[in-house]
């Protein structure tokens, strides 16, 4: 029995974690969800991931994602999630893409090797292309729907897209899937009411939600749990 592994393996036993560990997950998006969510299951003993982001750690990141300490500012998400990754499962491959998901870079992925696909990105464009990719190649997927602007981690629940509600990002989803033919999507979703939060001055146009340490974490975890017990 590896050390490393045993309080797992007695949990779920040895036919399962050769499972995890034969198991390829792609997690796009290293943000407070994905951050924790790559984690969690390179800690269950998943053998393969790839992790997909493009971008820095700021300091405004500190407050609710994993990689985001004072020492890593500046530095590629990316960079310091396989760092992590192999101080805690040394035996995980560990693909990086340190590019943004979108139409333009679709080729750069071999969905055909992903056993899962966690959809941990902020913007719907490139959420509702990577559903299309994976409906129509046939690959799992969870998607996490808006984290932001809540305060209260055990209203997440998981469901398909269909049968959601409150979570605003989710009704768009739900809208702009109905648009594409899809009709089912595994999801993770909040049935808190979205707080108000009040805005910083910023000449961005579209309003940053607010977030806290103790939520977009949770959903993260969620996720994990829902691949590994799709792949067990």
């Amino acid at each position: 029995m590896n050390t490393r592994t045993c309080r797992t393996e007695m949990l779920l036993g040895n036919d399962a974690l050769t499972k995890l560990k034969n198991a390829h997950v792609a997690v796009f998006g290293l943000g407070g969800v994905g951050s924790f969510c790559a984690e969690a299951l390179a800690r269950a003993g998943v053998g393969a991931l790839t992790i997909v982001d493009d971008d820095v750690i700021a300091e405004s990141n500190i407050n609710r994602q994993l990689y985001a300490l004072t020492s890593t500012v500046g530095r590629l998400k990316t960079d310091v999630a396989a760092e992590r990754i192999a101080d805690i499962n040394p035996d995980c491959i560990v693909t990086k893409k340190a590019i943004r998901f979108d139409k333009t870079t679709t080729d750069s992925f071999d969905f055909d090797k992903y056993d899962y696909v966690v959809d941990a990105i902020d913007t719907v464009t490139s959420k509702l292309l990577l559903a299309e990719i994976c409906t129509a190649q046939g690959v799992q997927e969870v998607s996490s729907m808006g984290t932001g602007n809540k305060l209260d981690p055990t209203a997440f629940r998981v469901a398909d897209v269909s049968e959601t509600k409150i979570c605003p990002l989710a009704k768009v989803m739900r809208r702009e899937l109905k648009k594409r033919g899809i009709t089912a999507l595994k999801v993770v979703y909040s049935e808190e009411e979205p707080l108000v939060p009040a805005q910083l001055e910023t000449s961005a146009r579209r309003q940053t939600p607010g977030s806290v340490s103790f939520v977009p974490p949770v959903a993260g975890m969620i996720l994990a749990s829902v691949v590994i017990k799709g792949l067990i």
